[in-house]
């Protein structure tokens, strides 16, 4: 009986072994995409085919700046806020009215969940900094913007990317 059971773990391997090997083809499941850090360059190009040049009136330097302040140009950042809020993606576009976190209701302005915002592909991302610029405040809406691109001198953002 002893021979008998020991041949059956044998076979399956050590109880440990398959508890990880689970592990870990779950988390990789769970991971929701590969994060995205955008260079200067490869980010004005992006924007540039989004049509974000002179949108609003704002320059494509305005807009590499925010993305720059709000999270260093990564696609995936997410910053919590103290009242559980959450600032997403290359934008930093918060949960409280723009977006909508799957425990929690709110206006949703976007029309997007915040998770949308995280994607590399950033088409939700800057679909929603358009629609936010509309509103009457406009960048102002930001106030990483106000702090460190308006009224500067932005040329810096762009030059150097001529190829786009």
């Amino acid at each position: 009986m002893e021979a008998r059971s020991w041949a059956l773990r044998r076979q399956h391997g050590p109880p440990g072994v398959m508890w990880l090997a689970l592990v870990s083809l779950l988390s990789c499941l769970l991971v929701p995409g590969q994060a995205k850090i955008y260079s200067r360059c490869e980010l004005v190009e992006v924007l540039q085919d989004f049509g974000l040049e002179g949108y609003r009136g704002y320059s494509l330097a305005d807009w590499v700046c925010l993305a720059y302040f709000a999270s260093g140009f990564d696609a995936s950042d997410v910053e919590y806020e103290p009242d559980g809020s959450s600032n997403n993606g290359i934008f930093h576009i918060n949960s409280r009215k723009w977006c909508k976190k799957f425990d929690k209701k709110g206006p949703n302005l976007c029309h997007v969940y915040c998770t949308d915002l995280l994607n590399p592909n950033l088409k939700d991302s800057v679909i929603c900094a358009m629609k936010i610029s509309q509103d009457t405040q406009g960048l102002s809406n930001w106030e990483t913007w106000r702090q460190n691109c308006q009224g500067q001198d932005l040329s810096d953002w762009v030059n150097g990317c001529d190829d786009f």
